[in-house]
């Protein structure tokens, strides 16, 4: 298949799914949230695929987080419509009925991390950083942040990460239970497929129930993220974090 931003690679009944924009650090625009989309849907439907690795482009980003310019000037309604849209693609991927790894080579923020997470596992090599940075902006996580790291790293945690919005090593995110392993770099691409040539000898049918089970677990928090980032991206506040990270200068937070 071809894409604008993103790299369809399949070896081995394995697909290698790329996120392509390394001059941008492979920030989520809504461009590449579309071509998301649409590679999954494609891939719920390709029978010769069994597993997919999904990785960033480059040494820096698996993805460093959403194109915040696109962000600016959003109304509640249309910051709701963002996320909601958002969530329903990250849905495509952690219900996916075949298994998904994220190998996480370098920074994964914001949307990134939330991209990760939604990923059956995820990989991280020696220089991934992790964190939910929003509250920097005036807003929150939007992508289904709030559920899925609380889910994975329990809620004390997840609100430290959430609104410290401190970073995370691999090491960091490996003992907090947030990824499954830490490899050197040049490792993290091998232990995937290894995972995947492993998990595609199993029942088809088997995989995609463990995956349908494992999910419902858990009960429906998102449509309050979604009424959470409209509300927060209508503030001054989020107008103010924007501007000031997109002019690279501190921001004056006025709680309105």
């Amino acid at each position: 298949m071809q894409f604008e931003n993103l790299l369809w690679e399949v070896k081995d009944q394995i697909l290698l799914l790329t996120i392509n924009r390394p001059n941008k650090l492979n920030a989520l625009n809504q461009q590449t949230m579309r071509e998301i989309s649409q590679a999954f849907d494609a891939i719920y439907q390709e029978e010769n695929i069994k597993g997919v690795v999904l990785t960033g482009a480059g040494e820096k980003a698996f993805v460093a987080g959403a194109d915040i310019s696109e962000f600016i000037g959003m109304a509640g309604t249309d910051a709701k419509a963002m996320a909601q849209k958002g969530h329903e693609i990250f849905f495509k991927i952690e219900n996916c009925p075949k298994p998904v790894i994220a190998a996480v080579n370098g920074f994964a923020l914001g949307g990134g991390c939330e991209l990760a997470m939604a990923c059956h596992i995820r990989l991280a090599s020696e220089n991934a950083k992790f964190g939910q940075p929003e509250v920097n902006l005036g807003i929150i996580p939007g992508y289904g942040g709030t559920q899925r790291l609380t889910q994975l790293i329990g809620k004390g945690k997840a609100l430290e990460l959430m609104m410290t919005a401190d970073m995370i090593g691999a090491s960091e995110a490996l003992s907090w239970g947030l990824v499954n392993y830490v490899l050197p770099a040049e490792q993290l691409l091998p232990k995937a497929f290894e995972m995947l040539e492993k998990i595609k000898q199993k029942a088809p049918v088997a995989i995609a129930q463990v995956i349908r089970s494992a999910n419902a677990v858990y009960q429906n928090g998102y449509e309050v993220e979604a009424d959470a980032f409209a509300k927060s991206a209508s503030t001054q506040d989020f107008k103010e974090g924007a501007g000031a990270f997109l002019e690279k200068r501190k921001p004056n937070f006025q709680g309105k």
